[in-house]
C-alpha cells in the first residue's frame, strides 16, 4: 500500500472507532461523566470541606487532576479492550487481516480511537470540575503531553487484554481486579506525604501514581514524584507495549486458529 492508502485506512479504523463510541454515547460518554460529578459533590463539597487543605490546596482543587486522569485511563482502555474483542467476537477482524493493511495500520488506528475516547471524556470531566472549582494549568505543555501518553498507554494495554481475551468475562477481569485498584490506589485521592514509610514504598511501585502525579503537577504544579522520570518511565513503557502489540498482531497471536 502506499503512503496516501496507509492514511486513508487508518482514517477509516479511526472515524469508525468514533462513530461507534459516539453513537452509543449513553453508555460511553454520560456514565463517566455522572461518575465524577457524583464524586465532585461527594468529595470535593461534603467531605472536602472537612478534610482541609492537601499539598497547600483546598481538597476539591487537589483531587480534580486526579480524577480527570482516571477518567481518561479508564475510558481509553474500556474503549480498545471492548471494540477490538468485539471485532475478534465478529470475525471481521479476519477481513482486516488479509486485506492489504499493515499490522501498524491496524493497531494505530485502534489506540487512535482509545484516545479519542479517553480524552473525550476527560474534555467532559473537567468541563463538570470548573463549575466545582478554578483550574488554571501551571504548565499547560507537559498536562496535555502526559495525558496523551498516558491515553496511548493504556489503549494499548486495552489492545493486549482484548488479544488474550477469549470471552466477554475475560475482557472485565483485569478492569476489575487490576485497573480500577491501580487508580484508586494512585494517589488520586490522597498525597504520598500522608502515607507511612512502608505504604508510600509500596505505592511507588503503582505506575498510575506517577501519571497521576505528573498530571497534578502539571495543573497545580505540585508532585509527589519527579516528574521528569516519571514523564521518561511513562514514556519507556508506551513504546515497550507498543512494540509488544505490533509483535502479537504480526504473529496473529489470539487472533489466527
Amino acid at each position: 500500500m502506499s503512503l496516501y492508502e496507509q492514511w486513508v485506512a487508518f482514517t477509516t479504523i479511526l472515524t469508525k472507532e468514533i462513530r461507534r463510541f459516539l453513537r452509543i454515547w449513553p453508555q460511553t460518554l454520560l456514565p463517566p461523566a455522572i461518575t465524577m460529578a457524583l464524586y465532585f459533590v461527594i468529595f470535593g463539597n461534603l467531605i472536602g470541606s472537612r478534610v482541609g487543605e492537601v499539598g497547600g490546596f483546598d481538597y476539591m482543587q487537589y483531587i480534580v487532576p486526579g480524577l480527570i486522569m482516571m477518567s481518561v485511563i479508564q475510558n481509553s482502555y474500556g474503549n480498545v479492550v471492548s471494540s477490538f474483542f468485539g471485532t475478534k467476537f465478529q470475525h471481521s477482524i479476519e477481513e482486516m487481516l488479509v486485506s492489504p493493511m499493515s499490522s501498524l495500520v491496524i493497531l494505530s488506528g485502534f489506540v487512535a480511537g482509545g484516545m479519542a475516547r479517553g480524552l473525550a471524556v476527560g474534555a467532559i470531566v473537567t468541563c463538570l470540575a470548573l463549575f466545582f472549582t478554578d483550574l488554571r494549568p501551571e504548565h499547560l505543555w507537559l498536562t496535555l503531553l502526559v495525558v496523551l501518553m498516558t491515553s496511548v498507554l493504556f489503549s494499548l494495554a486495552g489492545f493486549i487484554n482484548a488479544i488474550f481475551a477469549n470471552s466477554f468475562d475475560d475482557i472485565s477481569i483485569i478492569p476489575t481486579f487490576v485497573l480500577t485498584p491501580l487508580t484508586y490506589l494512585g494517589g488520586v485521592f490522597y498525597s504520598l506525604d500522608q502515607l507511612s514509610e512502608f505504604w508510600r514504598g509500596v505505592s511507588l511501585l503503582n505506575p498510575v501514581v506517577y501519571m497521576v502525579n505528573t498530571f497534578r503537577y502539571g495543573i497545580l504544579g505540585v508532585s509527589d514524584v519527579n516528574v521528569w522520570i516519571s514523564l521518561g518511565a511513562i514514556f519507556t513503557i508506551t513504546v515497550a507495549m507498543f512494540c509488544f502489540c505490533l509483535w502479537l498482531l504480526h504473529r496473529g497471536v489470539g487472533i489466527r486458529h
